[in-house]
């Protein structure tokens, strides 16, 4: 049963899809948002207007940004011969708040998953073997979650990164089985980065 007109229940229902909302929240952000217009509403429809008029894939490593390439791989400052390997933009958004690393990144778009259809030339592997081919990265840091799916996905990149000669390694200690590391705080992030091991 509707409580509010069809524009605020318009509202209510695309914030329901979001990620950690269910229909209570929504309606609570909702109302929120609504009472506090000209402080939230406003600016944020704005704000969200401009992201999605502006915002793109990089074309080298799939992050999300404003320009192409990316700030991270316009950041002259980073060691261009390690790259780290991430499933989602979520999880280098997760890395860099660590602040361990000065690394390239290379973003998948998912894992290798049969329930969901997802095989290897569905996500990005292809264009990470051709990012090492061309030389220049000495190692690999497969920085996937730890899933079934991401174990899968993690020994089929090793499988096809063997003879390029490249070094793969994977994060150590502090990333539990079945966690995201989107999820994880900076300290568990930081120790694992600086644990970490060769793959295999």
């Amino acid at each position: 049963m509707a409580v509010a007109g069809p524009e605020i229940e318009r509202l209510i229902a695309l914030l329901a899809k979001l990620p950690g909302l269910g229909p209570r929240s929504a309606r609570r952000a909702a109302l929120h948002m609504v009472k506090k217009r000209e402080v939230l509403l406003h600016p944020l429809a704005a704000a969200m207007a401009e992201v999605g008029e502006r915002v793109g894939l990089c074309s080298i490593c799939g992050n999300v940004d404003t320009s192409d390439p990316c700030t991270v791989c316009a950041d002259a400052s980073r060691d261009p011969a390690l790259l780290v390997v991430v499933e989602d933009v979520g999880d280098l958004w997760a890395l860099e708040r660590a602040a361990v690393l000065r690394a390239r990144y290379h973003v998948l778009g998912g894992t290798i998953s049969a329930l969901d259809g997802l095989g290897p030339d569905d996500i990005g592997i292809g264009k990470l073997v051709e990012r090492v081919a061309d030389g220049g990265i000495a190692e690999v840091l497969l920085a996937l979650n730890a899933t079934v799916e991401g174990q899968t996905t993690a020994h089929y990149i090793t499988e096809r990164l063997e003879p390029t000669g490249v070094t793969i390694s994977r994060l150590a200690s502090g990333v539990p089985i079945g966690g995201e590391l989107d999820y994880l705080d900076e300290g568990t992030l930081a120790a694992a980065i600086n644990q970490r091991r060769p793959f295999g």
